[in-house]
């Protein structure tokens, strides 16, 4: 291949290890890199809104569960179950 394009061997195996080896050292960085300022801030950010969400999401399912009925009585009450 190399004889068929004119380059020389050594050229090619030096070029082929030079980005094999750049190509290394760029995936190193990405899984090493530290996030900016601005990404933990929108991160933390995010993660509130999360936690927030979830809050009203147990809180809703906590009120379905303790609703009461017309008679007044809970529903673990009509079922004769246990709280948890």
């Amino acid at each position: 291949m190399c004889r068929r394009e004119g380059i020389n061997t050594n050229v090619y195996y030096r070029w082929s290890k030079e980005f094999l080896e750049a190509g290394k050292k760029r995936l190193a960085d990405d899984t090493a890199r530290e996030a900016t300022p601005n990404e933990v801030k929108d991160l933390r950010s995010e993660a509130a809104s999360l936690k927030e969400a979830a809050a009203e999401r147990f809180m809703e399912n906590r009120l379905l569960k303790k609703g009461v009925t017309g008679d007044g009585r809970t529903i673990y009450e009509i079922f004769g179950l246990r709280e948890v």
